[in-house]
């Protein structure tokens, strides 16, 4: 990687050359004093120098001072091997759970004890007081550097964590839905690797289009998985189907049934853009078999086919109707807005046409499936 000369370098390179070494002296007792201010102004870095923590705390400090050393006077000095670094500082910093808010508060507080020191040195080896000034423009130039490059390693690390947490949940919405079921002991791992806690029911919400991600869920695809669909409908606002909140052993059911409703809201067979499956139990069932529904259909209504299609759909109107109200003339003719006598005539073909199929149970109950679904 090619490091790019910033405002700093050339600040620091502005410097006379001199100055490096007549300020090299006071290198180890600097860094000790700014790891000291930092851990007692900011809450997140006081703790033992131990470990990483320590290695890199002091590590950082430490690099820090000499490359600033190391460029005054020098505009050729490298910054590739101090933007490495403190990239990975940055990596550090989110692995260990600290913000970049504490991050940068440490940098400048640091940048205050480097200049304080510094300029108290300069004073007492008589430096010019415009080479001072100098020196303090590029601490702080320095220091908006630093961070910048901090921000964006500890960013690299978010970008990272999010993308395997995200292929971890994928992995075990995958697990939960297997077909054949995966075992218990492999779903309850993979909850943990993907820090996720594994809810006692839950409901599979399948979309017409590509799934987000969204906190508490788990998405792939056009499914999310959810033990709160409601919360979770109201953020994706978009059309979906809503499968019942069932054991999460069951979830993969659940999902069956939601894209069943997509199709059929999509075929005009369920209304909505919203479609949740408690809603349309009979119909789902109903169509879970397209064939035996389409043989049942062509069965229980070959009476009607040798009429007109206006006929047609003017008697099976009206014995739809018949069957949701159980026979109430007055009720079907408001229903269909005719006169009560238009219905008898029609309900005297129906019976002449289905004959007694109209007064057994089960028959009633193929000839109403077939109506509905049309």
């Amino acid at each position: 990687m090619t490091a790019v000369r910033n405002d700093a370098s050339q600040l620091w390179a502005r410097l006379p050359g001199h100055l490096g070494a007549r300020f090299r002296p006071y290198a180890g007792r600097l860094a000790r004093e700014v790891v000291h201010e930092i851990q007692r102004s900011v809450p997140a870095y006081a703790r033992p120098l131990r470990g990483k923590f320590g290695q890199v705390l002091v590590g950082g400090v430490e690099r820090a001072i000499v490359h600033c050393f190391e460029s005054v006077g020098n505009p050729q000095a490298s910054s590739t091997e101090w933007t490495a670094w403190f990239r990975y500082v940055g990596r550090v910093e989110f692995t260990e759970g600290r913000t970049t808010d504490s991050m940068q508060t440490a940098v400048r507080v640091g940048a205050r004890v480097a200049w304080r020191n510094l300029s108290k040195a300069g004073r007492e080896l008589g430096i010019p007081p415009d080479v001072l000034l100098l020196t303090a423009e590029a601490i702080f130039a320095y220091v908006d550097e630093l961070c910048r490059v901090a921000v964006e390693g500890y960013a690299e690390a978010q970008r990272q964590a999010a993308a395997g947490g995200e292929r971890q949940r994928a992995q075990l919405l995958r697990l939960i839905l297997a077909d054949p079921p995966a075992p218990t002991e492999s779903i309850e791992a993979q909850a943990i690797a993907a820090d996720w806690p594994l809810p006692s029911q839950a409901a599979a919400i399948a979309l017409v289009d590509e799934a987000p991600h969204l906190p508490g869920c788990l998405s792939d695809g056009g499914c999310v998985l959810t033990a709160d669909p409601d919360r979770a409908v109201r953020l994706l606002a978009r059309p979906l189907a809503v499968g019942p909140t069932v054991p999460l052993a069951q979830a993969r059911q659940s999902l069956t049934l939601a894209r069943r409703a997509v199709v059929l809201a999509r075929r005009g067979v369920i209304d909505g853009p919203i479609v949740r499956c408690d809603d349309h139990l009979l119909t789902l069932l109903f169509h879970a078999d397209e064939f035996l529904l389409d043989e049942l259909s062509r069965r229980s209504l070959a009476p009607f086919d040798d009429l007109t299609p206006k006929q047609r759909e003017r008697l099976k109107a009206t014995l739809l109707a018949w069957l949701d109200t159980r026979g109430g003339i007055n009720e079907i003719a408001a229903r269909l807005e005719v006169h009560p006598q238009t219905v008898r005539y029609r309900m005297h073909q129906i019976d002449q046409l289905v004959g007694d199929r109209i007064h057994d149970p089960a028959r009633r109950l193929e000839l109403e499936i077939a109506l509905r679904q049309g």
